[in-house]
């Protein structure tokens, strides 16, 4: 005969688990969503050239995460980074990747791309898997193979189609990868990392902020040229927290969800970007671009059932 006891506990542990997991959903949801959404805040930021908006992204996130540092008590997990030459060498070459991605996301959203810059999402899993094979030494099986090999001709057919390389999809694709490979070797969870990154580029985009005033370069500025608006200030200030929340979110779906449901969801985003794209800023979907589409979607079809099967096998 069982005892009550245990089976009460057993079913607090349940329904603790549950909950546990409907909050990483939440939070994962509420990341990707937030990421899938985030072309329209940098349209409002109208004609602002995107080093100017990345400038006052990485000072305006250095001030959100010092404070989120400070209120977690992550002080010393952050000092104790600059303290392993290994790991200062790992962050400045994510440090690199994160504000090419960056960059590149916002030329993309500026210069009227997103539907670009959504397929460099959708590649970025299989190139996550061609990374592993490369730098890692992960083999793969035929279904992943097969789903890279899609990725690929779609690659190819967008370069004979545009006569030219879709190179806000590659690169997008690839340096999110590489940055990905590299902040798992360095182990620091997320807002650390980020504390860090930021750091490093700080310096340079505070004093690029202040060119742009004393030179009187500013984009639309106040009446004087010297400074903004009121309006165009809070927006750039913003857009720190539009960075700093979804990754928090991420970072608290991460710890409560399974990886591949996790896997699933990221697919959010990019699905939004498109329907952003083509449905609210008309951006054109030519023949070539469904099909890539199609290819690419294919691909990551296979490439999560292949997963979820071999998830289910072990």
């Amino acid at each position: 005969m069982s005892d009550p006891s245990t089976t009460k506990n057993n079913g607090g542990s349940l329904n603790a688990d549950k909950t546990t997991q409907l909050h990483g959903l939440l939070a994962s949801l509420g990341a990707f969503c937030l990421w899938g959404v985030i072309p329209v805040y940098f349209k409002l930021l109208g004609d602002v050239p995107p080093l100017e908006i990345i400038a006052h992204r990485i000072v305006w996130s250095l001030v959100l995460v010092v404070a989120i540092v400070l209120a977690m008590g992550r002080v010393r997990h952050v000092l104790k980074v600059f303290k392993q030459r290994k790991t200062v060498l790992i962050f400045c070459a994510t440090t690199i990747l994160i504000a090419v991605n960056w960059t590149t996301f916002i030329w993309a959203i500026s210069n009227d791309h997103i539907l670009q810059a959504s397929l460099g999402y959708y590649i970025n899993p299989l190139v996550n898997v061609l990374l592993g094979f490369v730098f890692l030494g992960e083999r793969l099986n035929k279904m992943q193979s097969f789903a890279v090999g899609l990725a690929t001709l779609a690659v190819i057919l967008l370069t004979i189609n545009t006569g030219g390389l879709p190179w806000v999809s590659l690169v997008l694709a690839f340096s999110f990868g590489l940055y990905g490979l590299l902040r798992k070797m360095a182990q620091v969870e997320s807002v650390v990392g980020l504390t860090v990154e930021t750091s490093f580029l700080f310096p340079l985009s505070l004093g690029y902020i202040a060119f742009l005033m004393a030179t009187g370069n500013i984009s639309n500025g106040g009446s004087s040229g010297q400074f903004y608006d009121f309006r165009m200030l809070l927006l750039l200030m913003g857009t720190g927290l539009v960075t700093a929340i979804p990754l928090i979110l991420f970072a608290i779906g991460a710890q409560r969800l399974k990886l591949g449901t996790l896997g699933l969801l990221q697919y959010i985003a990019p699905t939004i970007h498109v329907f952003l794209a083509v449905y609210i800023y008309n951006e054109p979907l030519s023949d070539s671009q469904l099909v890539a589409f199609g290819l690419i979607w294919v691909g990551l079809f296979i490439y999560s059932w292949d997963g979820f099967r071999n998830r289910n096998k072990g």
